[in-house]
């Protein structure tokens, strides 16, 4: 994975996404499973840009879970989101990585183990989480 190793956070709506933000640790941004399916690909990338504008000083990478699904993941590409999920027994996944490839943009095979915050007991980890998991390629213990 070429993505900046920040800790990796599920979030589900801009106020997950605020939550996080507002510890001001660098942080990846990881949409919930299949997102692509049911929210779609706009809605992704306008919640990462309105994260984006309300923490200008915060590192911030994101990745939007397009689950088996080549055309959402295109889709997504055409758009601008520059890294996916797209699970490797997806139809096409070795056509959908070189149009990634010639557009500069990532597709990965399988999710990164994130913190979900979804869960209760996971948001209450969230501040640890983010500071032990604070320099690029410390990967630390997995949670997801």
């Amino acid at each position: 994975m070429n993505v900046k190793q920040y800790p990796v956070v599920v979030v589900h709506s801009l106020s997950h996404a605020r939550d996080v933000l507002a510890l001001g640790q660098p942080v990846t941004l990881l949409s919930a499973r299949g997102a692509a399916h049911y929210a779609g690909a706009a809605w992704w990338l306008a919640l990462v840009k309105r994260a984006r504008f309300e923490n200008v000083a915060v590192p911030l990478e994101d990745i939007l879970d397009c689950a088996e699904a080549p055309g959402l993941a295109l889709s997504a590409l055409r758009l601008g989101q520059r890294t996916i999920v797209l699970e490797a027994e997806a139809p096409g996944w070795s056509s959908v990585a070189a149009i990634a490839a010639s557009l500069g943009c990532e597709v990965l095979t399988h999710r990164p183990s994130a913190l979900d915050m979804s869960l209760p007991r996971e948001t209450r980890r969230l501040r640890d989480w983010l500071q032990v998991r604070t320099s690029p390629g410390d990967i630390g213990p997995a949670v997801s």
